[in-house]
């Protein structure tokens, strides 16, 4: 899930009109442990467990779901806030589940929606919350009861876009092509060929 695949059915900007698109990577849950292997990400969006190929479920969604509400209440993504961070550090934090809930807008933003956004991005999916925990969240059911802040407008889009280049360079750069070496190389080939020498000096 990305911004660009939420989008509204018509102009009212109604709630009831947005709708989910784009499920050309989508993946039904089947038997077994309903865990999907094959990585299908957007890099700013990707959940740990994707990253290291750990196998999936829908709590990836959630994941993705947290990095969407994260930025759309900061004002830039959780894992990569610029162009200069190096690979390195936005693989860790992305691993580890590391970002910042202070400073900036953050200091305006109730209590209740970071409760709900370290819930949404636990680094463990087992111990992440569902979509039933989200939708039953205070931040959620108790919206009318939150305080009115105005949160600081960003006029500065290209270091969104230039956190969200620096990430998608880091998973590529992770995602490295295996070195092929001559076969002769193989331990099966060097195997064969001492098993050749014993036997020509029997």
């Amino acid at each position: 899930l990305k911004p660009s695949n939420i989008l509204y059915m018509d102009d009212s900007g109604n709630p009831d009109s947005i709708r989910i698109c784009d499920f050309g990577f989508a993946k039904q849950l089947r038997g077994g442990n309903g865990l999907l292997l094959t990585p299908c990400y957007t890099a700013n969006f990707v959940a740990p467990e994707v990253l290291m190929r750990q196998g999936y479920d829908a709590a990836c969604d959630i994941w993705s779901l947290g990095v969407l509400l994260y930025t759309m209440l900061a004002g830039y993504t959780p894992f990569a806030n610029g162009p200069n961070d190096t690979p390195e550090e936005i693989l860790l934090r992305i691993g580890s589940g590391k970002f910042s809930l202070t400073g900036g807008n953050w200091d305006t933003v109730s209590d209740s929606s970071k409760d709900l956004l370290s819930h949404m991005l636990h680094v463990d999916p087992h111990q992440r919350y569902t979509a039933e925990q989200v939708l039953k969240h205070s931040w959620i059911t108790c919206k009318d009861a939150l305080p009115h802040f105005q949160l600081t407008r960003h006029d500065a889009p290209h270091l969104v876009k230039g956190a969200m280049a620096a990430t998608y360079s880091a998973l590529s750069q992770k995602t490295s092509q295996p070195v092929l070496e001559p076969v002769a190389a193989s331990s099966l080939a060097q195997r064969r060929s001492m098993k050749k020498l014993t036997s020509t000096d029997l």
